[in-house]
């Protein structure tokens, strides 16, 4: 119970001030030191490690990173007096505020790291968890796995997960953290502590899921948020909302205007008065030869004309002297 309790105060301070500070610490009790995490994000865990799930069968790791959905990895050991049980009900606890189910979007796998751990209490564990849990079907999205200490230690170097068996107590000095894993098998986060924030679960599932799990909108709200170190979940980044924003404004202003050009190209189209034929007698050329009918009838007409002057000629008014 002291082993677990000093185990807990890492954590305190990786809270306050990040992992790194929390390793800082040099008054820490004989079974405390060396003990720590170290992240290594971007590397690939061993996948030939093997291992015995909680119905005793044995399985490789790759069997479990099949591909297909990203998994939460954690070191355990189901006879931890006290923070393996705060880990794993935080865990859960967080997981049942999700609408994703395990099993179908994302895995669940603690490894013990007591090589004399046997899948029978493995499996016990993992039944108290399903209550917990309570999500029909999510039995095969919860593994419990026990194996040798060689496949435990390979696993444990590979996700930098310090820890020591303590011979007086028969306990383990261990931190505690899941670690958010891509289903091909990299290590793509670390969530430290006992407590999980439900939002912080799923936008760290939907970056290491590799675009198989999540919607459009987790897509554009993981591009705006930082998964913030030091606090533990994602915050805002100003300059990415900034981007989203103006590339949102851009699309809607766009959406909202086309349907005015295109009523407006319709309309130039409409009013564009429609090419008109050229008669022939207007196309015909003006020096074209007069034919005999017309020079007739402009001769009478002159004639007549002539005429009309003459009657209507009024004689000079005689002058009385």
């Amino acid at each position: 119970m002291r082993i677990a309790a000093l185990a807990i105060l890492p954590l305190l301070l990786a809270g306050r001030g990040g992992v790194a500070q929390a390793q800082l610490v040099t008054d820490l009790p004989p079974e405390m030191q060396g003990v720590g995490i170290d992240d290594k994000s971007g590397d690939k865990i061993p996948l030939d490690l093997r291992f015995r799930d909680e119905n005793g069968k044995a399985i490789s790791l790759a069997e479990i990173f099949d591909g297909e959905r990203p998994v939460l990895l954690s070191l355990n050991y189901s006879d931890c007096p006290m923070l393996c049980g705060l880990q794993l009900n935080g865990l859960v606890s967080a997981l049942g505020k999700l609408e994703w189910i395990a099993g179908k979007e994302f895995d669940v796998v603690s490894v013990s790291v007591d090589p004399l751990e046997s899948p029978v209490r493995a499996k016990l564990t993992q039944q108290k968890y399903l209550r917990d849990y309570n999500r029909p079907g999510a039995s095969a999205g919860f593994r419990f796995l026990t194996g040798p200490q060689k496949s435990i230690t390979a696993l444990a170097d590979a996700i930098g997960f310090r820890y020591k068996y303590v011979p007086a107590t028969g306990e383990y000095s261990h931190s505690a953290a899941t670690m958010v894993v891509t289903p091909s098998g990299v290590l793509s986060r670390y969530l430290y502590g006992v407590m999980y924030d439900p939002q912080t679960i799923r936008l760290s599932l939907v970056e290491a899921g590799e675009g198989k799990i999540g919607s459009p909108l987790d897509q554009i709200i993981l591009f705006c948020f930082h998964y913030d170190e030091t606090k533990g979940r994602y915050g805002p980044v100003a300059k990415k909302i900034m981007s989203a924003g103006a590339g949102v404004t851009i699309f809607l202003m766009a959406a909202g205007l086309l349907p005015y050009w295109l009523t407006r190209n319709a309309s130039n189209g409409a009013s564009t008065p429609p090419a008109t034929e050229t008669s022939p007698a207007s196309s015909a050329p003006t020096n074209a030869p007069v034919s005999p009918a017309i020079a007739h009838n402009e001769a009478q007409y002159d004639a007549q004309y002539d005429q009309a002057e003459e009657d209507t000629e009024i004689e000079e008014p005689l002058t009385i002297s």
